[in-house]
């Protein structure tokens, strides 16, 4: 952690900026190791250029940040506290005449945002987003073992999911089955609401499970992921429940194209734009082009959703180092709905896949 606080203050010093006020409960884990949901309550760590950063958090979870390992002051506060004018003692203790302030534009609200203009006052609030995003987007080997770890059981909960497929099982009473099986394993958070959805619900990219009835001729698709250490995965299987139709078949099919090429067009040097066309392109000349709606894929890590966006617009060169979603899907109503996705770590001459749950269509009888 004290490498990554270290990163953050050679860019504080590149750009004249005196403090970093990082709000979010997951730049705050990334920063300093220590992770809660302080629901309205305020979380934040306070880095500055040279003196030592402060942690401030609801004054009952003091004890667990101290054992998350963070060495530096922790101010804790009551709910009859008011946080703000411990947080401006801290400050003062260790500067004066601050003039550029770095905050998570995105993440505070109008009321945080008032607090610290009166404590900053004429202060210029610039974005620590993107510095943050570019920090967090090359994982380490350390992250990519945890990583790796949410992989093999969001591999194991589809393993599940497909054993429990049977005529008149309702998505519910399947995704049920997933997360009891996962809780079995220790697992006590999913990196989204597990999708378990069969028939035309497929065909909708966030659908929403419920008690629509498995049946024969079916596509089931399951959206899910894992959350392991404070880190996500993010798997999409999609599998037949008895014979498919040739229009089914010719849409797997596709898709399935598109997600193995989009890996191979994976690697270093390579654009996100140039491996989201690739898939793109195939559904495209397929006829299918209309029923692509979203993004390739995206950044995976302490969210399950960050940067890198993989959008045909976006020319960010892949880097080693980077772990991101390649998720293909067709979406026709009434029809089909099938997604494909795996999560893909960039080596140094291409990617290794992360999720190995098999991808060949599968036919379960």
């Amino acid at each position: 952690m004290t490498q990554r606080v270290e990163k953050l203050q050679a860019w504080m010093k590149e750009n004249d900026i005196e403090v970093s006020f990082v709000t979010s409960s997951e730049n705050v884990f990334y920063l300093s190791g220590f992770y809660t949901n302080p629901h309205e309550r305020l979380l934040a760590l306070a880095v500055f250029q040279e003196k030592d950063p402060f942690l401030v958090c609801p004054g009952m979870e003091v004890h667990d940040a101290k054992r998350s390992g963070w060495e530096h002051e922790i101010i804790g506060f009551s709910d009859i506290e008011n946080p703000w004018d411990l947080v401006s003692n801290s400050i003062n203790k260790r500067i004066n005449g601050v003039s550029k302030v770095a905050i998570e534009k995105e993440h505070m609200n109008v009321e945080r945002y008032e607090q610290l203009t009166t404590l900053f006052s004429g202060a210029v609030f610039v974005s620590a987003e993107e510095k943050l995003r570019k920090l967090r987007m090359i994982k380490d080997a350390k992250e990519l073992k945890i990583i790796e770890e949410a992989c093999a059981l969001a591999d194991y909960a589809v393993e599940v999911g497909v054993s429990e497929i049977k005529e008149g099982k309702t998505e519910l009473e399947i995704l049920s089955a997933i997360e009891y099986a996962l809780k079995k394993k220790g697992v006590s958070e999913m990196s989204f609401a597990t999708m378990v959805l069969t028939g035309a619900n497929a065909a909708s990219p966030h659908g929403n499970p419920g008690l629509t009835r498995v049946q024969k001729g079916d596509l089931v698709l399951f959206d899910l992921g894992v959350v392991v250490d404070r880190y996500c995965s993010d798997i999409t299987r999609t599998v037949a429940y008895g014979d498919i139709n040739d229009k089914q078949k010719e849409i797997y099919d596709t898709v399935l194209k598109a997600q193995l090429a989009s890996l191979e067009a994976s690697k270093p040097g390579a654009t996100a734009a140039e491996v989201d066309l690739t898939a793109r392109k195939i559904i495209a000349d397929a006829g299918y082009g209309e029923y692509f709606p979203h993004r390739l894929g995206h950044g995976l890590g302490i969210s399950v959703h960050e940067y890198p966006s993989m959008t045909e617009k976006n020319q960010l060169v892949l880097e080693e180092g980077m772990v991101y979603t390649i998720e293909p899907g067709i979406y026709v109503p009434e029809v089909a709905g099938v997604r494909i996705e795996d999560d893909v770590f960039v080596t140094a001459d291409g990617v290794k896949i992360l999720t190995k749950f098999p991808k060949e269509l599968q036919i379960v009888k």
